[in-house]
């Protein structure tokens, strides 16, 4: 076992792939934490603090919570438009999205959706948001009129989706159906419903364009499940850490960072056709939202409060080129 920085790393003999920078304390911020944006230009992030149903504005190059929004209802997804300088933020608590405009975050408008918005994807250069919610639905907002357009149905709830660089389709994690969808964005709906092959509850989902991969990760088991981008196969599956809640491709490096409950983050790499571990960097328990940020090339954890250690974000530094 090894310490770098006060971080455990468990099953490595070298350096962390993974180093800590710094801990930015959020304040007086109780309960669960969810999504997390940035706005690159500013060096900020914002963090949906769901459970103090706030939303925190972080300045990454002070390294300090310059300001929290209140008047929240359970704020999970959240999403930054740099084009337009305007962030939406989607709500568990009333299923609505809303709209703050400018670096003082102005309200600007909000969006009645349904219960349980969740995720929030955004397509700057179409100018769509898309957010979801509900039983089984993905509601695609125009930027520019700051309305609903239509409903993508699904099958159940959506989790984490990623849009494709090409604009055509979008792939959805649907766990309570078992699948992974497969969405085209011209005609507004699914395709095809791509089978998990035996692993449940799907929550993170993250694409490795360059080699033409889905990779979603799984709780039970613990897994990362690699498909074919194109069809849906199941190429190959690994190991690891419980109860994640987020996935980020480092396509620099050809790594995988998975954030989990259970406290750690997990480093995959890519070795040939399959993933090995190449580090589990101990961070705290129920710590499983992150978001990392290659145009910064940091990795950004969520750490909500414990006892009388204060809810904060933990910056990391990948290690090696």
């Amino acid at each position: 076992m090894l310490v770098v920085l006060g971080i455990e790393l468990a099953g490595a003999a070298n350096a962390a792939p993974l180093e800590l920078e710094s801990k930015i304390p959020l304040g007086e911020v109780r309960g669960r934490i969810d999504h997390l944006a940035v706005d690159i230009k500013r060096h900020r992030l914002y963090v949906a603090e769901l459970g103090n149903d706030s939303i925190g504005m972080v300045d990454l190059d002070e390294r300090k919570t310059i300001r929290t929004l209140t008047g929240f209802k359970e704020p999970q997804g959240i999403g930054y438009v740099p084009s337009s300088d305007t962030l939406y933020v989607a709500n568990a608590g009333d299923g609505s999205v809303r709209i703050f405009q400018g670096a003082d975050l102005t309200p600007a408008g909000q969006i009645a959706l349904g219960n349980d918005a969740d995720n929030v994807r955004v397509d700057d250069a179409a100018g769509r948001i898309f957010v979801g919610y509900g039983d089984g639905a993905l509601a695609v907002i125009d930027a520019a009129s700051r309305r609903k357009l239509t409903d993508i149905s699904l099958q159940a709830h959506p989790e984490s989706f990623q849009l494709d660089s090409s604009g055509q389709h979008i792939y959805v994690n649907v766990p309570d159906a078992r699948q992974i969808a497969f969405v085209d964005r011209s005609a507004n709906r699914q395709i095809a419903p791509w089978s998990t092959d035996g692993l449940r509850a799907n929550f993170p989902l993250a694409l490795d364009e360059p080699h033409a991969r889905l990779l979603a990760i799984f709780r039970h088991p613990a897994r990362l499940g690699a498909f074919d981008l194109h069809d849906g196969r199941l190429l190959t599956t690994a190991n690891t850490c419980e109860d994640a809640d987020d996935a980020f491709v480092d396509a620099k490096r050809n790594r995988v960072y998975v954030s989990c409950g259970e406290g750690f983050l997990d480093v995959l790499a890519l070795q040939g056709s399959g993933y090995v571990s190449i580090g589990k960097v101990r961070t705290a328990s129920g710590a499983r939202t992150a978001l990392y940020v290659s145009a910064m090339d940091r990795l950004m954890l969520a750490v909500r409060a414990t006892g009388d250690t204060p809810a904060s974000v933990w910056v990391f530094r990948p290690t090696s080129e």
